[in-house]
């Protein structure tokens, strides 16, 4: 099979790896479509600098070899599904995956190849994992179900922030993880959803895809007022997210931040409003079931639609990375050439 390698910055190549076999635990699936995340995006740019690796974990395909302890076993994918894949490999022994919170395990993520670099999975023609990482989509796109991993972290932002039919929900970013909450938020009921961001044909495609209002950030709070949820998607905004949390409101602190930037609310706010700053990263496998369960059923299929960007082959790898590195987009995907090919 064939497996895109980072081996330095700006530097990628395609290499031949051994088809893999299923353990008596596991499936094969021949991977159709892996998006392109701000991870690869780093790696590739040199922001982030881990080589050699094998990137991909926003992935989707068909199950092609099943493992002989879930062949047929009722409730576990068959040989022809469509499925979106969990590609986290979960420890379940650290302390943060016994208290249930194994997006956050300690265990060093990745799987193998076979001269020991690390990879990840997507950008491969196949990939063997265990049966309850893959979840079957149906008949739906495998785009849609190669954009399950990102959902299925949006799902897990809602669930942090207490979100509940009828709230009135802020997004802070109208990139692609603002408009994955704004889709979730208009199907789970919220009374209004506004979008904020720098970016005014940002803001038109938002309200073209059901946001209620939009505005710049310092028009947000006059244009927007107070919210129960705010889910801060961009690199910024913590400080107006705050300024715009009702009482009992929730601050969800999606995007990667730097380091030396604060996040706070007073105390006697906290106190007297019940007012909370919750972080949100990665997902949890209950956030994977309703995503399937979303691109299943075709509720969202506009949504996603309208954020593939772009599709390239695994021939045009060093092309899809330097638009994404180049340009604002929304998901670009690789394609692996056919298995058989």
């Amino acid at each position: 099979m064939k497996v895109v390698v980072f081996t330095g910055v700006g530097q990628v190549e395609v290499r031949e790896e051994p088809s893999p076999q299923p353990g008596p635990d596991q499936v094969v699936v021949d991977v159709a479509a892996c998006g392109i995340c701000t991870f690869e995006r780093r790696l590739f740019a040199g922001d982030k600098k881990w080589y050699p690796v094998a990137p991909g974990h926003e992935a989707a395909g068909i199950v092609s070899a099943v493992g002989k302890a879930v062949d047929g076993l009722e409730g576990s994918v068959k040989v022809g599904d469509r499925v979106t894949m969990d590609l986290l490999t979960r420890c379940g022994t650290c302390g943060p995956c016994r208290r249930g919170k194994t997006a956050l395990c300690r265990y060093r993520q990745g799987r193998k190849l076979t001269d020991g670099t690390v990879s990840f999975g997507g950008f491969a023609s196949q990939i063997a994992l265990d049966a309850k990482s893959v979840y079957p989509i149906g008949n739906a796109s495998l785009y849609h179900a190669a954009m399950g991993e990102p959902l299925a972290c949006c799902i897990h932002s809602l669930r942090q922030g207490g979100f509940q039919p009828g709230d009135r929900v802020a997004i802070i970013g109208g990139g692609f993880m603002g408009r994955l909450h704004l889709a979730l938020a208009r199907v789970g009921g919220a009374a209004s959803i506004g979008v904020i961001d720098v970016s005014p044909e940002r803001l038109e495609m938002a309200g073209a895809a059901g946001a209620h209002w939009t505005a710049s950030p310092d028009e947000a709070l006059a244009t927007g007022g107070k919210q129960d949820v705010i889910y801060v998607t961009a690199m910024a905004g913590v400080e107006l997210a705050v300024s715009m949390a009702d009482k009992g409101g929730s601050v969800v602190l999606y995007s990667a931040f730097d380091e030396a930037l604060p996040a706070s609310v007073g105390a006697d706010k906290s106190h007297r409003e019940e007012v909370s700053i919750v972080g949100a990263f990665s997902q949890e496998p209950a956030d994977w079931k309703l995503g399937a369960a979303y691109i299943r059923s075709g509720l969202i299929a506009a949504d996603l639609d309208a954020m593939v960007t772009a599709k390239f082959g695994f021939d045009q790898v060093t092309d899809a990375l330097k638009l994404v590195t180049t340009k604002p987009t929304f998901r670009v995907f690789v394609e692996p050439p056919a298995v058989d090919g």
